[in-house]
C-alpha cells in the first residue's frame, strides 16, 4: 500500500496547479482536488505542501530570505519533487529485490540479471531526454558489436582459422563526440550548466564554436544541432536543456518530505540528504547552494558503472523490433522494420553469423564431452585427436568445421549430429540402467514384501495370542463368578437348611427337656433322701470335666509337641547330613595336615638325628682329647705338684680352641633344632584348636556371626604360609648343620694333626 501511495502522489502532483498574482510573475498554488490528494498521499498538510512548491530560502550570511518564486521555476519545484520521489521509489524498489533475490547469490555468487533499457529514439522535436537515451544506446551498441562482431572476429584470427574479416559499422566517433573530456558533448554541457547566466541558446552557439569540425555534429538553426548516430541523424533542440540538466531540488522540498508521517518519505529525505553530505558535507540549508553533480555527468558515470557489470558477464542480446507506429496487432510496416534492423546491425550480425562459426568449443572441452563415443584406446588419447577423430567417426564435412589452436569452430547445424549421436548413446545407456534399476528395485520390492509379510504374520499371531488370551481371561473371570456365585448360592441354601434344623433341634430338645423336667419334678421328691450321695456325684462330675479338659489340653499340646518332634528330627535330619559332610570335609583337611605334618615331623626327626650323630661325634672328640691332656697334667703333676679338676679344664680349653668352637657349634645346632620343634608343636596345636572351634561353629554347638566357610578357608591360606616359611627355614637349618658338620671335622682333623705332630 505504501508503494501505491506514493505513485498515485506522483500522478496528483503533476495535476498541481499555480496561477499569477503580480506583475513579477510569482505565483500562488490553486487550492484545488490535486493539493489535498497528495498532500494526504505524501503524509503532510496543504498548507506545508503550498509552502514547499511555492517559495524557497535564500541564505544571506546568517540570516534566511523566503523568496517567493515564479511560474516557471514554481512548475521546476514541482516537476523536481516528482522526479526525486519516483527515483527513489525506484531505487528503493531495486533494493528490496535484489534483497529478496541476494540470497541465492551468497552463497553461490551467481547470477543471472536482464537489462530492460530503452530503444533508440527519433521524434519531430528531441530534448534533452532523447539525448541521453540515444546516447545510453550508442554505448550499448558499441557493447553490442564489439560482443558479436569485433571480439569474434579477433577470436578467429587468434585461434589460426581461415577467415576474412567483415567490415561493420563502428560508432566510436560518435561516442567520442558524447564523452570527449572537456570538448564533449557532455562535458560542455555540464561546464554551460554551471554559469548562472547561462541559457539555452548560448550553450547552443558553445557546440557551434567548440564541435564545427567533428564530422557527427552538424549545427543548424538557433537553439538546434544534429548528431550522426549509428541509427541515423537526430536533431535536437537544446530548450530546457541547461535547466533539466541542473535539476533543482529546494531544501524546502527535502525538509517536507521529513516531516510528513509517511515512512517512505522519510526514507527518500534521509537518503537525500545523506547523499547531499556525502557530496558536499553540509546541511540541509546548503543543499541548494552547493555545486551538486549534474543530472548528465551523474547519467554518464551511471552508465560507466552499467557497462563495467556488463563487461564482467557473458552477454545475451535480444533487439526488439517495433513492427508499426500505428500500435495495430498484426501490422508490419517493411520500411520502419527495415530501418530499425539496419540501424540495430542486424544485417551485418546474420552476414557474419551465416560465414562464421557460431559454435566454439575447446578440445577439452569437447574431447570431455564426446569421448564415450569412441573406443576405449581411442578415449584415452590427448585431446586432439579424440577431436578429430570424433568428426571423422560422423562424418562431419570438413567444410563445416574449423579446427584451431585450441578450439574447434562449427557452423550452425552441425552440433546437432553429435548431440542426437550422444542421445541416442545416452538413451541406450539409460534404458540398460532403468531396466537394472527395475531390476534392482524389484528385488528390493520382492525383499521388502517377504519382510512386510513376516511382520504381518508376527503381528496378527501375536493379535491372535492376545485376543486369546483376554477369551482366557474373561473365561477364567466367567468361571471365578460363577463358582461365588454358586458358592454363594449354596452357602445361602445350608444356612436356610442349617436354621431349620436348628430350629426343629430347639423344638425337640426343648420338648425333651419339659419332659425331662417333668420326670425330674416326678423323682425330686424319690432322691431328696440321696443328696448327699448326689452331691457327690456332682463333684466327681465336676472334677471328671476338669480331667476330661486337662486331658483334652494335655492331648492337643501332645500333638503339637509331636508336630515339633516331627520338624525338629527334619531339621536334625538335615544337620546330620550337613555334619557328615563337613566331617568328611574336615577329615580330608585333617588327613592332609596329618600328612603335611607327618612329613614335617619326619624331616624333624631326620634333623634331630643328624644332629645327634653330630653331637656324639663332637663327644667322642672331646673324650679323645681329655685324656691325653690329663696324661700330660700327671706328668706336669709329678714336677710341679697337683691341680685341681678346673684348672684341669681351663688349661684344656686354653689348650685346645678348636674344640671350644665345635662346642659351641653344637650347642647353637641343638638350640635352633629345639627351637624349631617348639614351633611346630605350637602352630600344630594352634590349627588343630581353630579347626575345632571352626568344625563347633558349623555345627552349631557354639553360637557366632562368623562365616565358617570364610574362617576355613582363611585357616587354609594361613597353613598354607606357615608351611612354605617353615620348610624354607628347616631347608636354611639343614644347610647351616651341614656347614657346621663340615666346619667341625675340619677342625677335628686340624687338632689331630696337631696332637700327631707332637
Amino acid at each position: 500500500m505504501k508503494l501505491f501511495s506514493m505513485l498515485a502522489a506522483v500522478l496528483w502532483l503533476g495535476n498541481i496547479s499555480f496561477c499569477v498574482i503580480d506583475n513579477e510573475n510569482h505565483v500562488e498554488v490553486v487550492s484545488n482536488e490535486g493539493l489535498s490528494t497528495a498532500a494526504k498521499l505524501l503524509g503532510c498538510t496543504a498548507n506545508q505542501l503550498v509552502i514547499a512548491l511555492s517559495t524557497c530560502k535564500i541564505r544571506a550570511g546568517n540570516d534566511s530570505i523566503v523568496k517567493k518564486l515564479t511560474l516557471t521555476q514554481a512548475i521546476d519545484a514541482r516537476d523536481a519533487l516528482a522526479k526525486s520521489i519516483y527515483a527513489n521509489l525506484f531505487d528503493w524498489i531495486v533494493d528490496q529485490i535484489n534483497h529478496s533475490l541476494g540470497t541465492g547469490r551468497q552463497f553461490t555468487w551467481r547470477s543471472i540479471s536482464i537489462l530492460d533499457i530503452y530503444g533508440f529514439e527519433c521524434f519531430n522535436k528531441n530534448g534533452f531526454e532523447q539525448f541521453c537515451i540515444n546516447y545510453a544506446n550508442e554505448r550499448l551498441q558499441q557493447h553490442f558489436n564489439r560482443h558479436l562482431l569485433k571480439l569474434q572476429q579477433e577470436e578467429y584470427l587468434e585461434d589460426g582459422i581461415d577467415w576474412t574479416p567483415m567490415e561493420f559499422v563502428d560508432n566510436t566517433n560518435c561516442l567520442s563526440l558524447f564523452e570527449k573530456k572537456h570538448l564533449g558533448l557532455l562535458s560542455l554541457l555540464d561546464e554551460e550548466s554551471t554559469f548562472p547566466k547561462a541559457s539555452d541558446f548560448s550553450f547552443a552557439n558553445k557546440l557551434k564554436r567548440q564541435l564545427s569540425g567533428n564530422s557527427c555534429f552538424k549545427s543548424e538553426k538557433e537553439g538546434t544541432f544534429k548528431i550522426c548516430h549509428y541509427a541515423g541523424e537526430v536533431t535536437y533542440d537544446t530548450a530546457g536543456f541547461l535547466e533539466k540538466n541542473r535539476d533543482p531540488l529546494h531544501s524546502e522540498s527535502i525538509q517536507l518530505l521529513s516531516s510528513c508521517t509517511c515512512e517512505l518519505s522519510k526514507h527518500f529525505a534521509s537518503v537525500m540528504v545523506a547523499d547531499s553530505q556525502n557530496k558536499s558535507s553540509l546541511s540541509w540549508h546548503s543543499v541548494k547552494d552547493t555545486h551538486k553533480q549534474s543530472v548528465v555527468m551523474e547519467f554518464k558515470a551511471q552508465l560507466f558503472k552499467l557497462m563495467q557489470q556488463l563487461e564482467s558477464t557473458t552477454p545475451h542480446f535480444i533487439q526488439c523490433i517495433q513492427p508499426n507506429s500505428k500500435h495495430h496487432p498484426r501490422l508490419f510496416e517493411h520500411d520502419l522494420v527495415l530501418h530499425q534492423l539496419k540501424c540495430c546491425g542486424v544485417f551485418e550480425v546474420v552476414r557474419i553469423s551465416r560465414t562464421c562459426y557460431p559454435t566454439r568449443i575447446t578440445h577439452q572441452q569437447f574431447a570431455e564431452r564426446y569421448r564415450f563415443l569412441l573406443l576405449r584406446s581411442i578415449a584415452s588419447q590427448d585431446p586432439l585427436s579424440v577431436s578429430i577423430a570424433v568428426l571423422q567417426k560422423f562424418n562431419i564435412p570438413p567444410e563445416m568445421y574449423q579446427v584451431g589452436y585450441t578450439k574447434l569452430f562449427f557452423r550452425t547445424g552441425q552440433v546437432a549430429a553429435l548431440e542426437n549421436a550422444k542421445r541416442q548413446m545416452l538413451l541406450g545407456t539409460l534404458h540398460i540402467q532403468t531396466q537394472f534399476r527395475g531390476l534392482h528395485s524389484r528385488r528390493g520390492y520382492q525383499r521388502l514384501k517377504k519382510g512386510a509379510m513376516n511382520l504381518q504374520s508376527f503381528i496378527r499371531g501375536e493379535r491372535t495370542r492376545i485376543h486369546f488370551d483376554n477369551l482366557v481371561k474373561r473365561w477364567r473371570a466367567a468361571v471365578l463368578i460363577q463358582k461365588h456365585t454358586r458358592r454363594r448360592l449354596a452357602a445361602n441354601m445350608f444356612n436356610d437348611q442349617l436354621n431349620h434344623v436348628i430350629l426343629l433341634q430347639s423344638v425337640t430338645r426343648g420338648f425333651l427337656a419339659r419332659r425331662k423336667y417333668k420326670c425330674l419334678q416326678n423323682e425330686k421328691e424319690s432322691k431328696a433322701s440321696h443328696s448327699i450321695v448326689q452331691g457327690n456325684t456332682r463333684k466327681n462330675n465336676s472334677e471328671s470335666r476338669i480331667c476330661h479338659g486337662r486331658i483334652t489340653k494335655a492331648e492337643a499340646a501332645l500333638r503339637g509337641k509331636e508336630e515339633e518332634n516331627v520338624m525338629l528330627k527334619q531339621q536334625l535330619e538335615q544337620y546330620e547330613r550337613k555334619w557328615s559332610e563337613y566331617e568328611a570335609k574336615m577329615k580330608c583337611m585333617e588327613e592332609a595336615w596329618k600328612r603335611q605334618l607327618s612329613s614335617l615331623q619326619l624331616s624333624l626327626v631326620v634333623a634331630k638325628k643328624s644332629l645327634a650323630a653330630d653331637d656324639a661325634a663332637t663327644r667322642a672328640a672331646r673324650t679323645d682329647c681329655t685324656p691325653t691332656h690329663a696324661q700330660y697334667d700327671s706328668e706336669d703333676t709329678l714336677s710341679t705338684g697337683t691341680r685341681t679338676p678346673e684348672v684341669i679344664e681351663s688349661k684344656h680349653d686354653n689348650h685346645n680352641p678348636e674344640a671350644k668352637v665345635s662346642a659351641g657349634n653344637s650347642d647353637r645346632r641343638v638350640n635352633a633344632v629345639n627351637h624349631l620343634a617348639k614351633e611346630f608343636e605350637d602352630r600344630r596345636q594352634v590349627f588343630e584348636d581353630d579347626a575345632g572351634f571352626l568344625v563347633a561353629v558349623r555345627s552349631g554347638q557354639i553360637g557366632s556371626n562368623m562365616n565358617p566357610d570364610e574362617e576355613l578357608r582363611k585357616l587354609k591360606d594361613r597353613f598354607a604360609t606357615w608351611k612354605k616359611d617353615y620348610k624354607s627355614r628347616l631347608k636354611e637349618t639343614k644347610v647351616n648343620l651341614s656347614k657346621v658338620g663340615t666346619h667341625d671335622e675340619k677342625s677335628r682333623k686340624r687338632w689331630w694333626g696337631k696332637k700327631s705332630s707332637k
